[in-house]
């Protein structure tokens, strides 16, 4: 095998929660953590598997209160397959010397490969070799390969093989006081062929499991019935020099899933059919090579490697299969528990990437929006308001998922928790929605789906903004914003800031832009939505009020993150450097030490330079400029340096977004966001949380980085409109993509010049607007340009 690759060299036990997530393989239908199949779970390991969309709700006491979640479940464990000498103790890196051991992770094939040497008694060694795989053209099969050789004398070498129900959610430490025991009603059985069999329940949704799994080997293999394993074992007779094969072959089902009858009679029947390892392999691989041509991302260097590395779980997480399935966005891809496998805000960060790629993925990702816009409705309503109010969390079925407290570890101490007043996820699901129907054109969506959640979003907006009679302004009070640090003012008995920035420059760009899709719909089709909503025209024309006198709050020159925080105390950011060794989460340590983050001016992430990621800087300043206020460089630019100095990082997603805006506000700055943004996962910069799965729009953040950020492409009134900025640490690069109809367009940027390659079809030409010049390119052609310095 060639190709990039990911690797690990020796066994570190300190190190194997975050190998786990970095090695999980997934087809965008369920996901396997890279764990070692003879390991279980302990303070160690943590095997899982994840389903999308497959959830369960519990309730547990915790301090005296009753505490309900809903969890992305970890289903039965396929990868059980240990071995020991005949007669002796079973063999883990943990309990036996290990004289070798390697991890390889195959981008290109999607392989997860290992190697491990044990020492036996008698001066022989056993090489254990494996190659596991799932599936990315047949999203129900995985697959194992192990092979033993053994080095010096000869060997009889026990092997046995499970299919494990005894899992629960506990891959995370500090939920581990909420119960996690998400299975029942698990059997297991024999079907014919040799094939083991295990069928459960998800305790409350009721969703039904079905695995089989098939082994294979130059031996005879036995079952022993367990009530919850289906358990295969034989006998290898190793001889020195000799490699003996075992393969293991499962299929997984749900009752979620479509054109099956009963999920376990679906398993066993696929795996029966199923094809040896190699042709497995071969049709794996295979598809795989497919879906990286349709995604080429061309960067030299370290950069290029932890970027490829980024797209891998992407596209394991949203691969192709996902149109097909009623999922959003887990902020935490299929690759732990962490959050709960809940979908956040974070599809902000994926969808812009997917939609020049698999634009059929993004278009499922906001039906998953759209499927949950009458809870939406419902929720604004319980609190006494018009339109659709989106859950800051969200999980099967559209309410409310966020806790209403959390425990801070370091204090042990269960506070509160505010997020919910995250109200601005609406306007990220509106943003998305846009940004969709721009780079695909695809207006059956946004005249129908689109423009329903576009105009429910907009009437929460309008209906929420209360008038101020002395600013003479509309005001939005009561919310958290991005930065989530600051939840209240201090002392305050209530939760909730006013006028926050970002919230309400977004809110005022979700009611522009919905009057303008108002203005431009198929009469019928405009008459359809105002009467299903029950809207007037003079509600329309408050709506344009709103949108040009939402009130944005200003102090010393810069952009106020929200009104009153020019009064709250400066932190001594030296000091608490000084003492600790890391302070991303500095609520944490403020809330530990008795004081809480809202007496201070400090964010946790981006909040106000939020806007500078989402808009480009003659958007931002037209929003600006349509709100009444005045925003030129020098106040931006100041605005950056303010908050630059006042954030301590407490989220992937910030270096990200700082990097995004310095690479056009202070470029001598931006590469060491960028960098942090790049190492997040890999070293697990947050401290241990990569370990409980990775951080899925910070991933994709860094791949739209160079779509998107260092070329300043926008998809814009039916052209590409580029605006590279050089960025010296990532001069040379290039991509694919997909738009309006041309499948791999090819940008490349190199010396200062741009090439954009549209490949022979009976489509049209794309415009391409660069600078002042506009330029048609048509099928078959390549057209270069001078960068503008």
């Amino acid at each position: 095998m060639t190709g990039p690759t990911w690797e690990y060299d020796g066994y570190r036990p300190e190190e194997e929660r975050l190998r786990e997530s970095l090695c999980t393989l997934g087809n965008g239908y369920f996901a396997t953590r890279g764990a070692l199949p003879e390991c279980t779970a302990d303070d160690i390991h943590y095997p899982g598997t994840y389903v999308a969309g497959c959830y369960d709700r519990l309730t547990s006491e915790v301090a005296g209160r009753r505490v309900e979640n809903e969890d992305m479940v970890n289903l039965p464990n396929w990868l059980p397959l240990r071995f020991r000498p005949a007669g002796g103790a079973w063999l883990t890196p943990d309990t036996a010397p290990v004289t070798e051991h390697h991890q390889i992770l195959h981008l290109e094939p999607g392989l997860l490969e290992r190697r491990t040497s044990y020492p036996l008694d008698g001066g022989a060694t056993l090489h254990v070799r494996q190659l596991r795989l799932v599936h990315l053209g047949d999203p129900h099969l995985a697959a194992l390969r192990t092979e033993f050789t053994v080095e010096g004398n000869g060997a009889h070498l026990d092997v046995e093989s499970a299919l494990d129900g005894r899992v629960t959610n506990s891959g995370v430490a500090r939920y581990r006081e909420l119960d996690g025991r998400h299975l029942t009603r698990i059997r297991t059985g024999i079907a014919a062929h040799g094939t083991v069999w295990l069928r459960c329940h998800t305790r409350t949704s009721s969703i039904e499991c079905g695995l089989a799994a098939r082994m294979t080997a130059d031996a005879p293999v036995t079952t022993v019935p367990e009530p919850l394993r289906a358990v295969q074992h034989m006998r290898l007779r190793l001889v020195p020099g000799r490699t003996v094969t075992v393969d293991k072959t499962v299929a997984l089902y749900t009752s979620h899933d479509p054109a099956i009858g009963d999920p376990l009679d679906a398993a066993v029947d696929h795996i029966v059919a199923a094809p040896g390892f190699d042709e497995l392999l071969q049709t794996h691989a295979t598809a795989w090579e497919q879906l990286w041509r349709r995604t080429v991302l061309e960067v030299p260097g370290e950069a290029g490697s932890i970027l490829r590395l980024h797209l891998f779980h992407l596209l394991q997480t949203l691969s192709p299969h996902t149109a097909d399935l009623d999922v959003g966005v887990p902020a935490r891809g299929l690759h732990g528990e962490s959050y709960r496998g809940h979908v956040f805000w974070d599809e902000l960060f994926v969808l812009p990437y997917l939609n020049l790629h698999l634009p059929e993925v993004s278009r499922a990702l906001l039906h998953y929006r759209h499927r949950r816009l009458e809870a939406a409705c419902r929720a604004a309503g319980e609190i006494g308001r018009c339109g659709a109010l989106y859950p800051w969390q969200s999980g099967s079925d559209g309410r409310e998922e966020t806790q209403q407290f959390h425990l801070n570890p370091r204090s042990g101490r269960w506070l509160p928790d505010n997020t919910r007043f995250q109200y601005h996820v609406g306007s990220a699901v509106a943003y998305n929605i846009w940004q969709y129907c721009e780079a695909t054109r695809d207006i059956d969506f946004l005249h129908g789906e689109g423009a329903e959640m576009l105009l429910q979003i907009a009437r929460f907006w309008a209906d929420y903004a209360g008038y101020d009679a002395r600013l003479s302004r509309y005001r939005i009070r009561g919310v958290v914003g991005p930065d989530e640090y600051h939840d209240a003012y201090p002392g305050a008995a209530a939760p909730g800031l006013d006028d926050n920035a970002y919230t309400n420059v977004t809110a005022a760009w979700v009611l522009a832009r919905t009057l303008d899709l108002l203005s431009v719909l198929p009469e019928p089709r405009r008459q359809e939505l105002l009467e299903s909503a029950g809207l007037e025209e003079d509600e329309l024309a408050e709506w344009e009020e709103i949108s040009r006198s939402l009130h944005v709050p200003f102090h010393d020159g810069v952009i106020s993150q929200f009104e009153g925080y020019d009064d709250l105390a400066e932190l001594d950011w030296d000091d608490y450097r000084k003492r600790y060794d890391d302070i991303r989460r500095l609520d944490r340590i403020l809330e530990a030490e008795g004081d809480t983050v809202n007496r201070y001016k400090a964010s946790k992430q981006a909040d106000v330079l939020m806007l500078g990621y989402l808009f480009s800087a003659p958007e931002l300043r037209c929003l600006f400029h349509r709100l009444g206020y005045h925003l030129d460089e020098r106040t931006w630019t100041a605005t950056v340096d303010h908050y630059l100095h006042r954030t301590s990082h407490g989220s992937t997603l910030s270096g990200l977004v700082h990097g995004w805006v310095l690479t056009r506000a202070r470029r001598a700055d931006a590469w060491a966001f960028v960098q942090e943004a790049l190492r997040g996962d890999i070293a697990d910069l947050q401290g241990g949380t990569t370990g409980e799965g990775i951080h899925l729009g910070a991933m994709a953040g860094t791949l739209d980085l160079v779509q998107r950020g260092l070329t300043g492409l926008e998809t814009r009134d039916g052209a590409l409109c580029l605006d590279p900025v050089p960025l010296p640490e990532l001069s040379s690069y290039g991509f694919a993509l997909r738009y309006h109809g041309h499948w791999g367009v090819h940008l490349r940027l190199r010396s200062g010049r741009l090439e954009i390659a549209v490949p022979d079809s009976h489509g049209s030409p794309i415009d391409i607007r660069l600078g002042d010049r506009l330029v048609s390119v048509g099928p078959g052609e390549t057209a270069r340009l001078l960068v503008p310095e």
